[in-house]
């Protein structure tokens, strides 16, 4: 490994450091490709816990959810995203993302129309909210439901039934973070931050777009994280059921 090459993975590390994401216009994308820099690289994003997506046309940085120097716990979190107040915001925060993943990673249908229409916030606030009460109404029968996946079904579930949807008054509607739209607008807010969706109309009935990196993220990592598909089967089998169910 010489200095050269040394230098160019470098500035392929910290160019995907700074960005998250480089793709195919990009100076470092050709760079990447060169089989010993891609080694030094791949070797840089390993012993600093992070770990590269190689998409088609785009290279993505995610960091490891342990072991990582980039890893954040939940004090730097709070710094970072003031809309995540406590662990319970947290927790909710983390529902609702899981929702709208489990909404658009379903078929290639799926796909198209959620890019070409998007997610409004208050089409996901009745999703959360249905899947809500179905959680509730598992809760009445199997008082340890959730604890097999590590979730706080009680406290999810009472937390959000008494939120309010949203402010009477609009103007603080979108920014107050103790209703369900402001949490909403929150969570979306975390992945745009990270470059993986769109938000449209924020103004008026805001509404979410997926963006190709959220697919390739969902298609290269997520599938391969037995907890994603676990919390996905959580979101999504009761839509399965009233599928399978003809009288629906």
């Amino acid at each position: 490994m010489n200095a050269e090459t040394i230098k160019k993975a470098s500035a392929v590390y910290f160019t995907l450091l700074k960005e998250k994401v480089i793709d195919e216009n990009s100076e470092h994308f050709q760079t990447y490709f060169d089989p010993e820099v891609r080694q030094t690289v791949l070797l840089l994003a390993d012993e600093s816990g992070t770990y590269i997506i190689e998409a088609p046309k785009r290279i993505h940085l995610v960091v490891q959810p342990t072991g990582s120097v980039f890893a954040t716990n939940f004090t730097h979190l709070k710094d970072k995203h003031k809309q995540v107040e406590t662990k319970k915001h947290f927790h909710l925060i983390s529902i609702i993302i899981m929702s709208f993943l489990a909404a658009i990673d379903r078929n290639q249908a799926a796909k198209i129309r959620t890019k070409r229409e998007g997610i409004s916030y208050y089409a996901l606030e009745r999703q959360v909210n249905d899947l809500i009460i179905k959680w509730e109404s598992i809760l009445k029968n199997q008082p340890t439901f959730g604890e097999e996946e590590r979730i706080d079904m009680k406290e999810v579930v009472t937390s959000w039934k008494y939120m309010e949807v949203d402010s009477d008054d609009f103007g603080l509607k979108k920014g107050n973070r103790r209703t369900r739209i402001g949490l909403i607008a929150g969570a979306m807010r975390l992945l745009e931050t990270e470059g993986l969706i769109v938000i449209l109309d924020r103004d008026d009935i805001a509404k979410v777009i997926p963006k190709n990196e959220l697919f390739e993220r969902i298609e290269y990592l997520y599938h391969d994280y037995d907890r994603y598909e676990l919390f996905k089967k959580l979101m999504t089998s009761e839509e399965d059921e009233h599928a399978e169910n003809p009288s629906n």
